[in-house]
């Protein structure tokens, strides 16, 4: 029997952003494109910026778990688009579309049981499945309350 199944199923949920606040789906439901790329006073990003730059983070979190030859971007400029607006609805779908198919991969990843979730990564310098699943959980929900409180300044939330 395996243990750590509740442990998984944890991460999962904290992957999936389901609790305490808003998830991806809820941030991004809606939200119009013209919108997308409006950087309201005081605001540092704009939608497009912050949904790409999740979506660019949480792909280079999951390669770099599962891949030793993964080369992250370089910091900061790889991880944030050149834009405010993205280029085209198609592209928006798009970064939509490869956020959820990579938290889709680290949920997989998590809840393998040939995942050994505390094993450090041979190919890093201490860490974890464990640790990486819980960075992603982390900066996805950080960045998830910068887009809903954009989306309050734009008077585009429920």
């Amino acid at each position: 029997m395996d243990t750590s199944e509740p442990l998984r199923q944890h991460i999962v949920i904290l992957l999936k952003g389901r609790g305490a606040h808003a998830d991806f789906e809820a941030a991004v439901a809606g939200l119009p494109a013209h919108l997308r790329g409006v950087k309201p006073a005081g605001a540092p990003h704009t939608a497009w910026q912050l949904v790409e730059h999740l979506r660019i983070a949480q792909w280079d979190i999951l390669e770099f778990t599962r891949d030793p030859k993964h080369v992250s971007p370089a910091w900061p400029e790889g991880y944030w688009p050149a834009t405010e607006a993205a280029p085209s609805d198609s592209a928006w779908d798009a970064t939509l579309a490869k956020f959820r198919g990579d938290l889709e991969g680290l949920q997989s990843l998590v809840s393998d049981p040939g995942t050994d979730l505390l094993a450090p990564l041979a190919h890093g310098q201490g860490q974890t499945v464990l640790r990486e699943a819980l960075l992603a959980a982390d900066h996805n929900a950080y960045h998830i309350g910068q887009l809903v409180m954009l989306r309050n300044l734009l008077g585009a939330w429920k």
